[in-house]
């Protein structure tokens, strides 16, 4: 029988408490000793604790206490935790090469390459010389530190060791930096910890980041929990004796402990379900730890035959473990007095591993190069997915958001039609649960069944349910996906997708302009696509491996123009008069007259209405750039009321043939492929695309801003009737836009 036992209110209940006293390399060789007597290990530390001392001399922490007691404190933490000798000797040195003189190369001629690794992987943030913003360069620190984190485990045991000593003693440092330290270590550290199973760094850094983040709460909380342990304890007590009784009487080994809620789990219930204090009524805890599976499930038995066990709160965690190897039976019983107990029961190896977490796994036979065999564990592989799926995510506020998410895991268990089991967390879909299996998979899925019954992609699954994802080839990704989608994964690989496609389509876009401008030449753009010129049209790629396709999207976009392309591969032909003014159609390109004018008078079009032949017209005599033309239905003509004597009649000169550009604006459904199917439908009326751009609307809609050559109104009207037929468009307008009629743009 093992009573609950009273421990510091500001620690949390763990198997690794702060030690006291202050920890010299005495104190750290005897607790190595004690699971690595290896004379060659324990000199090794020696060593490392000898150069970390020469190395940080003089310098001391806010505290004032000399430095060489942080590495110090945090080998022994990984002590405690029994890691290997490579992992004790990165702690003891883990800040010499940011914070001292030591060089990169003395640390590998005596402690070799890995320890070199470790070593670089646990450096702080503060190694980027390019001016960012803090959240960026937090960012770009944790993409590293992920990156590092894959290739082997122990720089993040290190990390954690280096952040938790630093968290015990952040009360030295100013207020401001408390805060966002300890929000950091919430956010960020304290899931990394869960999510290597390590359950009492977990909890003790989210207990001190609370209490640095908010001192009056926490110390309000500490203060109820503590009059609750004090009013609870005989009833603890007494139920831990009858439990060990009944184990006792039917001849099932096991030990009972007592234990209670920490403090911040207790104010996130608050918080998350808006109770109040006196309202959680599962502050205490049992568990029962015993020596084998069939005993647990023994045991569960038998608990239930003592207490009333609550409906939809048992949880077998053995049969399928978490994804950081947690494994217990769980269930929540109507104790005397009707209190409600939750019992959690484990076997020994269990409960290392609860608390522990990856160190419980820790091979000592090492392999060449000193890392210890975790490669199979699920944890490692975790963090590369995590490293793959973050490839495709450059904007780093998404980035973050989506690790932050990966690493509070609520599971949610579901299985394949096969029986095989699939983790995904909280509010998972069904199309989540199809990437999940692969990313084809998810690009096809047309639909589900769960449990037997079809049901929409969207359909949030439940533990238990049994998903079969239904696929077609010929079904592709929709934008729409993104606003139920769950998992990081998912997200990534359609928004990858849409990425690429709209590349492609731009590309198709780009090309088709380029072909125009250069036909204007009297040229094929093909030709610029091979020997001297290719390297030419290769440079206006703003990527480091260019291609064509890449500056065919780009004027696809609308952020290169064609015409810049052309007067850069045909600089003489391409070249225009200069006026000293933007370029614009000069007399003899526009084929209009001006009654009671010349024919050299100065014109351009107006781009704010572009008007094309066959449309009424008028002229605007602009001050310094001749005769603006607009359309005499321009909405900026109400701005000409007041200078009707600069407003000119104007008509089309009918015996000339030109081209014009009018800009169209495509309402439509927002799905794959409608852009390549709009182009294609200008095409196929024999117009130029010179511009395109793709916009997201509200309530599923999408905007496809066009710029299209065309030669008169009919063409016109013939090219708006043709997009009006393909399936998905709502409505084509042209677009004519307000603003200065005498700028002629």
């Amino acid at each position: 029988m093992s009573p609950i036992t009273d421990r510091p209110d500001s620690f949390p209940e763990s198997i690794h408490p702060p030690r006291g006293g202050e920890v010299t390399i005495e104190s750290l060789i005897e607790a190595v000793s004690s699971y690595n007597p290896n004379p060659e290990a324990l000199d090794l530390l020696r060593k490392a604790y000898s150069l970390a001392l020469k190395s940080h001399e003089g310098q001391r922490r806010q505290s004032g206490e000399s430095y060489i007691h942080h590495p110090l404190s945090v080998a022994m933490i990984l002590a405690d935790m029994k890691v290997d000798t490579q992992s004790l000797v990165t702690a003891l040195l883990h800040d010499t090469l940011e914070d001292t003189s030591l060089t990169p190369e003395e640390i590998e001629s005596t402690f070799g390459k890995k320890v070199l690794q470790l070593i670089d992987g646990v450096t702080k943030i503060g190694k980027f010389h390019f001016k960012k913003s803090r959240a960026e360069k937090q960012a770009e620190n944790f993409r590293k530190m992920l990156l590092s984190m894959a290739e082997d485990i122990r720089v993040l045991l290190v990390k954690l060791a280096d952040r938790l000593h630093n968290m015990r003693t952040i009360e030295w440092l100013d207020p401001a930096k408390q805060r966002s330290i300890a929000q950091e270590t919430l956010d960020i550290y304290a899931p990394l910890a869960n999510r290597l199973g390590i359950g009492w760094i977990k909890l003790e850094l989210e207990d001190l980041s609370f209490r640095a983040l908010d001192p009056e709460t926490f110390s309000d909380l500490r203060a109820r929990v503590a009059k609750k342990r004090r009013e609870s304890k005989n009833y603890i007590d007494q139920i831990v004796r009858s439990v060990t009784r009944v184990l006792q009487e039917n001849g099932v080994p096991g030990r009972v402990i007592g234990r209670y809620k920490h403090i911040y789990s207790i104010y996130r219930k608050m918080t998350m379900q808006e109770i109040p204090f006196d309202e959680i009524y599962d502050l205490m805890g049992i568990r029962v730890i015993t020596d084998s599976k069939l005993h647990c499930y023994g045991i569960l038995g038998l608990l239930h035959g003592m207490y009333k066990p609550m409906t939809g709160r048992i949880k077998d965690f053995i049969a399928v473990p978490k994804s950081n190897m947690y494994q217990s039976l769980h269930t929540t019983v109507i104790g005397p007095e009707g209190v409600l107990i939750e019992f959690q029961i484990r076997t020994e190896e269990m409960h290392r591993v609860a608390e522990e977490g990856v160190a419980a796994h820790w091979n000592y036979k090492e392999n060449a190069d000193g890392a210890p065999a975790l490669s199979d564990l699920q944890i490692v592989t975790w963090l590369r997915q995590l490293v793959e799926w973050q490839k495709e995510l450059s904007d780093n506020h998404e980035f973050m958001n989506s690790v932050k998410l990966n690493l509070f895991p609520d599971e949610v268990y579901v299985f394949t039609p096969k029986g095989d089991v699939r983790e995904m967390i909280k509010g998972a879909t069904a199309i989540d649960f199809a990437y999940a299996i692969h990313t084809e998979v998810g690009h096809r899925t047309v639909g589900a069944r769960v449990n037997g019954r079809w049901v929409p992609i969207k359909t949030v699954l439940e533990s238990g349910d049994v998903v079969e994802i239904i696929t077609n080839p010929s079904q592709t990704p929709s934008k729409d996906w993104l606003r139920f989608v769950a998992t990081p994964k998912a997200r990534a690989r359609i928004r990858h997708w849409i990425k690429e496609e709209e590349t492609r389509q731009a590309a198709e876009i780009g090309l088709r302009a380029l072909e125009s401008e250069a036909s204007k030449l009297h040229h094929r753009f093909s030709e610029f696509t091979k020997g001297p010129h290719l390297e030419t049209v290769l440079s206006f790629s703003d990527l480091p491996e260019p291609t064509l396709t890449d500056v065919y999207a780009r004027v696809g976009f609308g952020r290169l123009p064609a015409s810049a392309v052309l007067r850069k591969l045909l600089p003489e032909q391409a070249e225009e008069p200069s006026t000293g003014l933007p370029s614009v159609h000069t007399a003899p390109t526009v084929p209009i007259i001006v009654r009671g004018g010349g024919k050299d008078l100065l014109m351009s079009l107006a781009h704010c209405c572009s008007p094309v032949p066959g449309e009424d017209i008028v002229g605007y005599v602009s001050r310094g750039r001749g005769i603006i033309i607009h359309t005499a239905d321009c909405p900026n003509l109400i701005h000409l009321s007041l200078e009707a004597d600069r407003i000119v009649p104007a008509v089309w000169e009918s015996s000339r043939d030109a081209i014009f550009d009018v800009h169209l604006r495509v309402s439509m459904e927002d799905k794959p492929g409608m852009l390549a199917a709009v182009s294609a439908a200008i095409s196929e009326r024999g117009a130029n695309i010179t511009h395109a751009e793709v916009k997201q609307a509200k309530h599923r809609m999408g905007v496809l801003d066009f710029t299209v050559t065309v030669g008169n109104l009919s063409h016109l009207q013939e090219i708006m009737a043709r997009v009006q037929h393909v399936k998905g468009v709502v409505r084509v307008q042209r677009v004519k836009t307000p603003n200065n009629p005498a700028d002629g743009a």
